[in-house]
Formats: structure tokens, sequence, C-alpha cells
């Protein structure tokens, strides 16, 4: 899910908040070149990757592990790069993101990032917990996005490497404080990154509050399993395992309706390019100004993670397979891509040249009591999982 073309080039004005410094080249280049498809475990690397204006540091780290290599800054905790290889062998970065800090500071769309404290969008920016209402930060339209103006994608994570058993992995904490970006409650999260032997990426989520709160964390990794820069996603084939979904209004907004996807557009319970239905004039279509929707997985919340959506290239042969505890999926299909930014590889991001799978609870929930809810509570802890299965 993404904010509109102004909210992105507004971001602009901020280049001058990061000055890049060397560091961010010093692992496996986010392009990927050459290799086969096995790969053994090696420990989580550190490098500088840039300095913010204030001084903070911000590093990068890579890993590999059963032929899946990854790069992941502290800043936002985004998702450099992830490569993964073809059907010959051949690796490449199927993740969008960009060469500097500055960049990822002035006009990221949320490339890669870890998004909180809620993920999607909040009507209005407001909600009323417990007979109080909370003000949010708005930073689209008139509506609070990935938590506002400065969400966790903008926040320095602390970051402790591990490896355990076969995995290798990366540990992420941050602490949003009392009343950040309006939200109550002081958050204490916990985001774990574990690449596993068989080159699955794991992404658990936990948080504990000492106030009642809102909370719903996701990962905005835009995908293109041709390869960064490698062009339109159109010809991806996409499934997923939902038979309904939650229609908006002009804002973006869930109406509140759980609709059924059968004779529409949204009807991926059967693998179809994704470009397929993407020019059908259908008023959600309109809206969104192609996908931009959250769809209700037939799972529900589960206990562990179950199917969510199956991605394929048949170009490369490169699939994605995604299982999660969440009841929900927001698919955006890179409508806001519009050229003017200029990515890792060194080519530019048009429409369409990436798309997002974003495991989640309902965009709006806090303002939706029919909703899975997403209330957390002092005593307890919030706890997600989705794994990232890749294959050819």
């Amino acid at each position: 899910m993404e904010l509109n073309r102004r909210t992105v080039m507004a971001g602009a004005a901020a280049a001058a908040a990061a000055t890049a410094v060397g560091g961010g080249t010093a692992h496996a280049s986010p392009t990927g070149s050459g290799g086969g498809g096995g790969g053994g475990r090696g420990k989580p690397v550190r490098a500088l990757f840039g300095t913010l204006a204030d001084g903070t540091r911000v590093h990068s780290w890579s890993l590999e592990n059963g032929g899946t290599r990854m790069t992941v800054l502290s800043y936002g905790g985004i998702v450099r790069s992830l490569e993964i290889p073809d059907r010959r062998g051949r690796r490449a970065n199927v993740s969008l993101g960009f060469r500097t800090l500055e960049e990822y500071v002035a006009s990221s769309p949320y490339f890669g990032a870890l998004i909180g404290r809620y993920g999607n969008r909040i009507g209005k920016g407001r909600f009323t917990l417990d007979g109080k209402e909370h003000q949010l930060s708005v930073n689209d339209g008139a509506n609070s996005l990935h938590g506002g103006a400065q969400g966790f994608d903008k926040r320095v994570w602390d970051v402790e490497p591990f490896t355990e058993g076969s995995d290798v992995g990366l540990h992420l904490h941050h602490v949003a404080v009392d009343g950040e970006m309006g939200y109550p409650g002081t958050l204490r999260v916990k985001v774990t990154y574990t690449l596993t032997r068989h080159g699955d990426w794991r992404v658990d989520y936990a948080a504990t509050t000492d106030r009642a709160t809102v909370v719903n964390l996701t990962s905005h990794v835009y995908w293109n399993l041709a390869g960064e820069g490698g062009g339109s996603i159109q010809d991806h084939e996409l499934s997923i395992a939902a038979a309904r979904y939650t229609p908006v209004d002009a804002g973006l907004i869930p109406t509140g309706e759980l609709a059924r996807v059968g004779g529409t557009p949204f009807d991926f319970r059967r693998a179809k390019p994704v470009g397929r239905d993407l020019r059908v004039a259908h008023r959600q279509m309109l809206y969104g100004q192609g996908f931009d929707h959250n769809w209700v997985l037939d799972k529900g919340v589960t206990a562990r993670p179950g199917p969510a959506a199956t991605l394929r290239d048949p170009a490369s042969g490169r699939t994605l397979r995604i299982a999660t505890t969440e009841p929900g999926l927001q698919f955006y299909s890179g409508n806001f891509l519009d050229g003017t930014l200029v990515g890792t590889g060194g080519r530019v991001y048009r429409q369409g040249d990436g798309l997002c799978l974003e495991t989640q609870h309902f965009p709006d929930s806090p303002n939706q009591p029919s909703f899975p809810s997403t209330v957390l509570r002092p005593g307890e802890t919030y706890r997600t999982t989705t794994v990232h299965s890749f294959g050819v």
C-alpha cells in the first residue's frame, strides 16, 4: 500500500537530513550475479552505510543462508536487497531499493521498511479507545498512513545479530514513547529477521505496552522476481488465498464491508497475471489506480503461519510463497511509482515495476468494530509471524 505521489515528492525536501558515506557497497552486490542455488550459512557482517544529519550512524548488515542473501539497514529495519537464484541458479536482487541513505531519507515510498506503529491507513487519523479519542499524525490527505509522518520506517533500530542452530538472523529493537505520533502507551518492539537453512526469510514481530494502544506491524518490501529494475511485474502470476476483500472509499479507507471477490478483478483464488484485470473499469480499481486493497485471508487469525499468497515470475522461474498468522494481506501493485526514483541497479522505477504483499490486520480496524481487533493492553504480548519461502 502506498502514499500518493504528492506525499512521496514532498519528501524530497528532507534530502539534507542525511549524508551518505562509504560502506554501503561492502556487502554482496545489491544486484547479484552468478552463483548457484546452494550456499552455506555465514555470520551477519556489519558495515557503515551512512550518517544522519544529527550524527547518528546507520549500519548495513549482510546475511546469507540456504542460497538466500539479504542486506538490512538499521534505519527503518529496511531490507535493502534480497538475492535469490533463478531456475539456472543465477542470483538477482528481487527487492526494490536505493543506493544511498540520503535517498531513503528524502523520498522513499517505504522501500523494504518495517512499518508501525500501525501499518496501513487509519481514517481521519483518529480513533477512540476506552472512551478517549486519540488524534494521530496525519500524512496521507486527511488520514494517517503507516504510523504517521515519523513512523517506524524512519527510526534507527538497535540491531543484534545471532546464529542459532542452522539459522542466522537479526533481532531489531525499538521503543516508541507514549504519545509518539499521537499513539498512547510506550511500546517496546522486537522484530526478528531469520534466514533458515532452506533459504526462507521469517519475520517474527513482538511488542508490549504500558498503556492500552493499537498495533499493526508489517514489512513493506516491493517485490520484482525478475530482479529489481527488471521492468514491469504485470506478467507475474499471483494467487491469494482469500474469497473476500475489504472495499474502500475514495480515500482508500475501508467501508466496513467484506465483499466477495467472485466476478471482480479481485479474484486471485486461482493464479493469474497481475496485469490481466489491472485496467478493468471497476470503481475500486479507480480509487486505488490499480490494486491497493486488503484481502481477507480464508484462514483468519492462526497460531501458526498459514497460506496467504504465491507469486511467480514465468520468465525466471522464481517463486515466492507467503504464509502468515495474520488475517489480512494488502496487495499493492506499485501504482504510484512514476519514473522519478532510481533504484539500486541504476534503473528508473516506473508504474508497476514492483508490488507489495503486506501481511497485516485490516486497515482502519480501530474504527471498525466488526474487524479483528488491533488493541494491545498492558500484560499482553503482540505476536505475529510471516514466512517468505523462495523457490523455482
